[in-house]
């Protein structure tokens, strides 16, 4: 499989501990990493052209992706 931009840990290389530990210690932040890993390969599924999609549905995932990032950031500071 090639590689898939905008992971987690690629992110937030400076976390990479910090996810960890929160995805095995806080259900919430698990499912947004969760909701963020399969929406991102969604992403990338469309982007190299092995899932069709129309440009307003990707950009729409792109939105909601952005959304769960600024989320996750924001539990990862606190």
């Amino acid at each position: 499989m090639s590689h898939t931009p905008h992971e987690l840990a690629e992110e937030f290389p400076d976390a990479v501990d910090r996810i960890h530990d929160l995805k095995t210690s806080n259900a919430h932040f698990a499912k947004l990493a969760d909701e963020y890993h399969d929406l991102n390969r969604q992403i990338h599924r469309i982007e190299t052209d092995m899932e069709p999609a129309s440009d307003e549905h990707q950009t729409e995932l792109r939105r909601k992706r952005l959304a769960l990032k600024d989320e996750i950031y924001a539990m990862l500071k606190a």
